[in-house]
């Protein structure tokens, strides 16, 4: 009986999920990506599944290896159990290897030249493929799959302003998804603590004072899985929050404020680490009134998140901004449902949005209301369109934002590090096509899943 009500169960979640990503049947158009309802629904289910399966034991050779290091041609890798177990150049190199590792030709794959990273990482992003994360277990499994079959083989979660109760509620649900997968680093709380006058596409009834009390809540639902955290700083309680967050292991970030520069440096002091999505919801500069901004770009110890979309912050902009940090510079997309989807309608949280272009915006007042962006669209672009050296655009991608957690180093969260093709890092990698940077291959943990 117990059987037979999980089946049933799987099948209305497949039924639901088809319901609701309805209408994308010409979303993608890169080969490999599941572009009508079930095929979505059922990419999702085997994503899931896949990670209850042991890893993969293979080999990649014939690559050019791109990632913070640099460029290095002729790279092959060796993955077993889920990390990568040994590395080198040249094909007769890897035949030796992969005879000692016990990797026959079905279990080697010939990249032709094709570009290898390490799998995208974003830190800040809402959901994808027409589902939040917000919404569940549902939303989680179908909007991880959208990121992932485009590269984003590790992702925070993040969650929209809510009332208290379904914030807390919406926690343990990322809590309990990240106890089951590995592709799931934990949960992002963009709000409630964020100032009225920069609320963005939050609920204004929903903002409130980082209190004590209130800390203490959120820190008891997340269980250790809440990673990083948006606040004002200016708020009255903010500072002893910053505080009581990163004595919790929680990375505060500026964001949504309206602080002024020395509020800024007082937060930065008080332990926040990262600044969310620059420019955005906050002071823009002023040769007068510099605000946030330059806190965060003058303290080494700051990471700062940057939307590569050219909507958000246009390009002559962006190109100024990827020289104020550099190896601080994060990509993050905050992507929302609509992500690889139409145009059309779909909600942030309780609020309608309207997808126009790709740009998403509020019906009620026309704030910008999060981003239709994916990884693998950032990096092309900043590759591509802006001049950004590849080495350090992957970097932004996948070491910087693994850092700011410290994801780069062996961790509870993780095990093997993330962030480099090394010898003991996670089995993450991309296979990218090496004149338009488009995701071609995925591998998370050691699974294969695209």
């Amino acid at each position: 009986m117990a059987g037979h009500l999980r089946a049933r169960a799987r099948q209305r979640t497949v039924q639901n999920t088809e319901m609701t990503i309805m209408h994308q049947d010409s979303a993608s158009e890169l080969p490999g990506i599941p572009t009508v309802p079930h095929e979505r629904a059922a990419a999702a289910e085997r994503i899931a599944r896949s990670f209850a399966l042991p890893p993969e034991a293979f080999g990649i050779v014939n690559a050019t290896r791109v990632d913070a290091r640099g460029i290095l041609p002729d790279s092959w890798i060796i993955c077993s159990d889920g990390v990568i177990v040994d590395a080198g150049v040249t094909a007769a190199d890897f035949k030796s290897a992969a005879a000692r590792h016990g990797i026959d030709d079905e279990h080697t794959h010939d990249a032709h030249g094709m570009l290898l990273t390490p799998g995208y990482v974003d830190i800040h992003a809402h959901g994808a493929w027409g589902m939040s994360f917000d919404d569940g277990a549902d939303g989680i499994r179908v909007a991880r799959a959208g990121h992932m079959m485009h590269g984003t083989t590790r992702q925070v979660c993040s969650l929209i302003t809510n009332p208290f109760d379904v914030l807390t509620a919406n926690l343990r649900n990322v809590r309990d998804a990240m106890r089951e997968r590995p592709d799931i680093l934990g949960a992002h709380l963009e709000g409630p603590f964020l100032s009225p006058l920069h609320k963005g596409a939050h609920d204004p009834a929903c903002l409130c004072d980082p209190t004590p009390e209130h800390v203490e809540t959120l820190l008891d639902a997340a269980d250790g899985c809440l990673r990083q955290i948006t606040i004002a700083p200016e708020l009255p309680h903010a500072m002893r929050a910053i505080g009581m967050f990163a004595d919790a292991g929680v990375v505060a970030a500026v964001g949504h404020t309206d602080a002024d520069y020395m509020t800024a440096v007082r937060a930065f002091d008080a332990g926040a680490r990262l600044m969310t999505h620059l420019f955005n919801a906050m002071p823009s500069l002023h040769h007068r009134k510099p605000g946030p901004i330059p806190a965060a770009v003058e303290d080494p110890r700051v990471a700062i998140e940057l939307i590569d979309d050219g909507f958000h912050v246009q390009d002559p902009v962006l190109r100024m901004a990827l020289g104020f940090a550099p190896r601080r510079t994060v990509f993050v997309t905050d992507a929302m449902a609509a992500t690889d989807c139409p145009d059309g309608p779909y909600k942030l949280g309780g609020l309608d949005v309207r997808v126009v272009g790709g740009h998403a915006r509020l019906v009620s007042n026309g704030a910008i209301a999060g981003s239709t962006l994916l990884l693998e669209g950032a990096v092309r672009r900043a590759v591509l369109d802006l001049g950004m050296a590849p080495a350090d655009a992957v970097a932004a991608a996948t070491l910087i934002p693994a850092q700011v957690f410290g994801f780069d180093r062996p961790n509870a969260v993780t095990d093997a590090p993330l962030g480099l093709v090394c010898r003991g890092y996670a089995a993450d990698v991309l296979l990218l096509g090496p004149a338009d940077w488009a995701v071609r291959h995925v591998w998370c943990a050691g699974r294969r899943q695209r």
